[in-house]
């Protein structure tokens, strides 16, 4: 009996070094040494030192002369890594893409091939008109409230959402009438108490429908003012035109005009990936990019000819693009940052030095 328990000690000892210490040491040593990078989390730094980011975690780039990832349901946050969740029967998922496709989506053909869809958006957005009624933003929200619920809580960042939570909570303040009458046919509705402790965006729907009667033709939208002592003050107030209307209201022009014929858009450009931190885009997406924006923002910046800095930039891509497995599956794929990167130490000085 004593035998039979030494032997089940020694070999359960025996098992716990070689699966729990043995094992993952020879691991360690092998990803230390052959593949040293990517067991440091293929990380980026600058000729300083400087941590710039991770070759596997996608960051977000907005200026025009840098590529852009796709769309992250993370906000790029590493913690948070996850996707949206929208069936393709969620309207979020469509307003998502259709807000990213107005300001760039440009005409395919017609006496307008190769300009820009955004301007006539702005157009008819001003005429306040659809599907024969007026009142474009009170259809729009009665429509989709949850997008025009999501203009209240989630309105790009924490400044911008205060701005516009403080703007329908004025609202509020001054349209008792309006708020009591909707709280009666909405029994189920809390009223909000507070634009500090409480959430506004209950009152979006009627606050949409108020507006759209007293703005016609705009949509409230955040401006920014220079102050006499050079300070930006930022403020909510009616516009007629902006990015904001020509994304939010490219689902309704598109509906009002069938018959538009648009440029197709690369899929990864306006669709998030599972985790919503792909660090990739395909080299068609790059290649769009580059086309439609680019090349020509780093001509301005640096003064330089376009026609010159497309080739340049292009051949950059060729020579970073890579498909996985060795090009045995899948379509040729970019890193955003390491491509931003490389254009960043090609170009910024030339354009320090314009």
């Amino acid at each position: 009996m004593t035998a039979h328990l030494r032997a089940n000690l020694c070999l359960l000892i025996f098992t716990v070094l070689l699966c729990c210490v043995l094992y993952p040491l020879v691991l360690w040593g092998i990803a230390a040494t052959l593949f040293h990078d990517k067991a440091q989390g293929s990380l980026i730094s600058d000729a300083q030192g400087k941590l710039l980011g991770s070759r596997l975690i996608a960051q977000p780039f907005t200026a025009d002369e840098y590529f852009q990832p796709r769309p992250s349901a993370a906000s790029y946050n590493a913690a948070a890594s996850s996707c949206s969740n929208w069936a393709a029967c969620n309207y979020l998922l469509r307003d998502r893409v259709a807000r990213q496709l107005g300001p760039i989506v440009k005409y395919r053909g017609g006496s307008k091939k190769g300009q820009q869809v955004a301007p006539d958006i702005e157009d008819w957005f001003r005429k306040d008109r659809f599907d024969g009624k007026p009142g474009i933003v009170e259809q729009w929200a009665n429509a989709h409230n949850g997008v025009a619920q999501n203009w209240v809580k989630t309105n790009n960042d924490a400044v911008s959402q205060k701005l516009a939570n403080a703007y329908t909570a004025a609202w509020h303040r001054t349209h008792e009438k309006e708020v009591k009458e909707w709280l009666h046919g909405n029994p189920g509705t809390d009223e909000p108490k507070s634009e500090d402790t409480e959430d506004q965006s209950s009152l979006a729907v009627p606050f949409f429908v108020s507006y759209s009667h007293e703005h016609p033709g705009t949509f409230p939208s955040i401006v920014e003012h220079k102050a006499a002592d050079g300070k930006t003050e930022k403020k909510v107030e009616p516009v007629k035109e902006g990015s904001d209307i020509q994304s939010a209201f490219f689902d309704m022009w598109l509906a009002a005009h069938k018959d538009a014929d648009l440029e197709p858009v690369p899929a990864d450009m306006v669709m998030a990936s599972g985790s919503g931190l792909d660090p990739h885009i395909t080299l068609a997406n790059a290649r769009w990019q580059l086309d439609q924006r680019v090349a020509g923002a780093w001509a301005k910046k640096t003064g330089g000819n376009e026609a010159q800095l497309h080739h340049e930039i292009e051949q950059l891509l060729n020579e970073q693009s890579q498909a996985p497995l060795a090009g045995l599956v899948g379509v040729p794929l970019v890193n955003v940052l390491e491509i931003n990167l490389t254009l960043k130490g090609k170009y910024e000085k030339a354009a320090a030095g314009k």
